[in-house]
């Protein structure tokens, strides 16, 4: 903030007239300015005696410095800026009521000081511009923008502990849950998925930005980050509204995200979270994309209970995993590029770029070294099973 310009001598006079009715003019300022400033209208939210007040105290405060070029005290300026950032009130609102009072106030002393010798109009304007750009506005601007951003943190920070009361299950009591939902910007009722996301390093988003993409397709959500993981609640709109939240979490992607169910009551979301999290852990790693607790279900089992399905996978594959690296890679994949093309030898030889007669022959030795035919369903779902759980044990193939 620039230093006060110093006003001259002359001014002095009319301003020690115009401060013994600071009353006065307190008054007809603060009736300009309700007048003029959307905010200001309301008596409940701007109550006359306190508008007075502070139209009458800045009034005092600038005619004073004119008097005696005493220092301006800028702090009540500041108390109103912060005042107003917690009440909410509009920025622009509050500048433009700084405006309307110093035109009215420096109006007035130029009527008082029109026929004082050494005094010009454009003295006055430059001490107006002054005190409208850089003074009691400009420093009631500032904490308002400092207030308003503590609050915003404040804010956050409260809105991160009722995220985690939700997902952890602290909030049980029906009021209190609803209030929650209030804060959150959620609806009291479902249906809701929660979402579980890798973060791509600790402290960083998986997600970035999707509170904003998911309100895009009317779908409110509450976010909380974790070290290891992003999870969110996301209210879904409407018919379609799962699909259209899927899309967007699909567009975002870029790592595993897993989303429960769609469930109704909030108080179920930390039982949707663990849903969340086996869709998650159902993905392979180092894969990207979204999977829905409902899509895998062969996967989510395994996911449920990773020591009992490493064990099912060394158990059926003993043999394969005692080859040698590369050829039990080739053979691991053959059979995943099997399953991905619905058992198809052709299909799955375009998938791996090798002609189907190769597939096929993969395919005859994982049956020798198994001891599971491919032609016998029962022994296809534990293959089946057996190679979901691989992928929670990446030691076991590379």
């Amino acid at each position: 903030m620039s230093r006060t310009p110093s006003p001259p001598t002359e001014v002095a006079p009319a301003a020690a007239l115009l401060l013994a009715r600071a009353p006065e003019l307190g008054g007809r300022m603060a009736r300009r300015i309700r007048a003029e400033v959307a905010y200001y209208g309301s008596e409940e939210r701007v109550p006359s005696e306190e508008l007075h007040a502070s139209c009458r105290g800045n009034a005092e405060l600038v005619l004073g410095q004119l008097v005696d070029g005493r220092g301006a005290d800028l702090a009540p300026a500041r108390d109103t800026g912060r005042e107003h950032a917690r009440r909410g009130a509009p920025l622009a609102d509050l500048l433009h009521a700084y405006r309307v009072g110093s035109e009215f106030l420096w109006s007035e002393l130029a009527a008082a000081v029109r026929d004082t010798d050494g005094v010009t109009v454009d003295t006055i304007a430059s001490l107006a511009t002054w005190w409208v750009n850089e003074g009691l506005a400009a420093a009631a601007g500032d904490a308002y923008r400092e207030a308003a951003s503590e609050l915003v943190l404040q804010r956050e920070r409260e809105r991160s502990a009722l995220v985690e009361a939700l997902f952890t299950g602290l909030l049980s009591d029906r009021t209190t849950v609803w209030e929650t939902a209030q804060v959150l910007g959620l609806p009291a009722a479902g249906p809701f998925v929660v979402v579980a996301a890798d973060v791509p390093a600790p402290g960083r988003e998986a997600l970035p930005g999707i509170e904003s993409r998911l309100l895009a397709e009317q779908a409110r959500s509450a976010w909380r980050l974790l070290p290891d993981l992003q999870v969110g609640v996301v209210a879904l709109p409407g018919q379609g509204g799962e699909a259209a939240a899927l899309r967007v979490l699909g567009r975002a992607a870029r790592s595993r995200v897993g989303v429960s169910p769609p469930y109704r009551a909030l108080q179920d979301t930390p039982r949707a979270l663990r849903l969340a999290r086996l869709a998650l852990a159902g993905l392979p790693e180092r894969a990207g994309g979204v999977a829905r607790f409902d899509d895998r279900p062969v996967a989510l089992l395994v996911a449920a209970s990773p020591d009992e399905a490493g064990r099912v996978a060394r158990v059926v594959f003993a043999r394969v995993l005692q080859l040698p690296p590369a050829e039990r890679t080739r053979l691991l994949e053959t059979l995943e590029c099997w399953f991905a093309a619905a058992g198809s030898a052709a299909e799955a030889a375009r998938l791996l770029y090798c002609h189907r007669n190769t597939v096929r022959y993969r395919l005859r030795r994982l049956e020798e070294l198994t001891g599971h035919s491919l032609q016998d369903p029962r022994a296809v779902a534990d293959l089946a099973v057996a190679l979901s759980a691989l992928r929670l044990l990446p030691c076991e193939r590379s």
